[in-house]
C-alpha cells in the first residue's frame, strides 16, 4: 500500500499537514498536490473544529520545491494552473496557516510557504527562488507574494540572483517570523498555534480576510472596507468578558487570603497586598 502524500493529524484545534515525501525532500509533485487540496477542502469546511494550520515537512526539508522529475515523467496535475490554485487555497482557508520550515524551502516550495499567513524556521532553513536556473518563470505567486513579504528591492534581488537566504537572515529581512534552533522548532510552531487558537476564532478569521482582502485597496479604500465589512462583535464575546470578570473576582479573593494570612509582624509585606486588594 502506497503512503499517503500528505498527512493529516488533529490536535487542540490545530490540524498538522505534512509533506510526507521525504526520500524525495517533499518534492511537490502534481499527486502530492492534489492530496494537499483534499485535505485543504476538508479543513476550510471544518471551520467550528479547526482554528489553526500547520503545515510542514517530513525529514530534513521542508520542501526542494516543484517535482521538475514528476514532470519529466509525464505527470500531470488536473488543470493547468492546479497548484497556483491551490495555494490561493491555502490563502482562501478561513483558519490562519503557519509554515514550518527546516532545511530546503526552494522555488515553488518558497511560493508554497509564502501562500501561508507565518511561518516558523530552524537554523537550518535554506530559502531561494532558483526559476532563473532553469530558464523557468513564476506562475505560482513568486513575483506577487515575495514582494509584498519582504519589499519589491530585496523580492528583485533574491529572484535575479537565485541565491540561497539562511534561516537567521529570512528573520532579519522579514521573510518569516521567528528563527529557533531544529530542536525547537516543532514546539515552537506548536506553541505559536496554541496561542493563536486560544484568542476568539471569530476574530482570527476576520483579521485573516480583513488584512488579505484589504492589501488590494488604497490605505482610505482599506479603512473604508474594514468599516463596512468587519463582520463585529463575536458569539463567544459575552463568554469571554465572563470569563476576565471571574479571574478578577478569583485574583482579588486570593489576595485577600494573602492579607489575612500574613503574620502582622511582617507588615511591610502586609501593607503591599492590602494595596492591590
Amino acid at each position: 500500500m502506497t503512503a499517503p502524500l500528505v498527512l493529516r493529524e488533529d490536535a487542540g484545534g490545530v490540524a498538522t499537514l505534512t509533506l510526507n515525501r521525504p526520500e524525495a525532500l517533499n518534492a511537490l509533485s502534481p499527486s502530492l498536490f492534489i492530496e494537499l487540496r483534499v485535505h485543504l477542502d476538508a479543513i476550510a469546511s471544518a471551520a467550528d473544529t479547526v482554528g489553526c494550520v500547520i503545515l510542514r515537512g517530513a525529514g530534513r526539508s521542508f520542501s526542494a520545491g516543484n517535482d521538475l522529475k514528476a514532470i519529466q515523467a509525464g505527470e500531470r496535475a488536473p488543470s493547468a494552473h492546479f497548484q497556483a490554485e491551490t495555494l490561493e487555497c491555502i490563502e482562501g482557508l478561513p483558519q490562519p496557516v503557519i509554515a514550518q520550515v527546516q532545511g530546503h524551502c526552494y522555488t515553488g516550495a518558497l511560493e508554497l510557504m509564502l501562500a501561508c499567513d507565518l511561518c516558523v524556521c530552524g537554523e537550518s532553513a535554506r530559502f531561494a527562488d532558483t526559476h532563473g536556473r532553469w530558464s523557468m518563470t513564476p506562475t505560482w505567486g513568486m513575483s506577487q507574494r515575495l514582494p509584498r513579504r519582504i519589499g519589491a528591492l530585496k523580492a528583485k534581488e533574491l529572484m535575479l540572483t537565485g541565491r540561497t537566504v539562511p534561516g537567521p537572515e529570512a528573520l532579519a529581512i522579514g521573510l518569516v517570523n521567528a528563527c529557533v534552533p531544529d530542536d525547537r522548532l516543532a514546539e515552537s510552531a506548536g506553541e505559536l498555534a496554541a496561542t493563536i487558537v486560544s484568542n476568539s476564532w471569530h476574530t482570527l478569521r476576520a483579521d485573516k480576510r480583513l488584512v488579505n482582502e484589504g492589501q488590494r485597496f488604497t490605505l482610505a479604500e482599506g479603512l473604508a472596507f474594514e468599516r463596512r465589512t468587519s463582520p463585529g462583535a463575536g458569539p463567544d464575546m459575552a463568554e469571554r468578558l465572563q470569563a476576565v470578570d471571574r479571574a478578577e473576582h478569583d485574583y482579588e479573593q486570593v489576595l485577600q487570603q494573602l492579607v489575612n494570612d500574613s503574620p502582622w509582624e511582617d507588615r511591610p509585606v502586609r501593607d503591599r497586598l492590602a494595596q492591590q486588594v
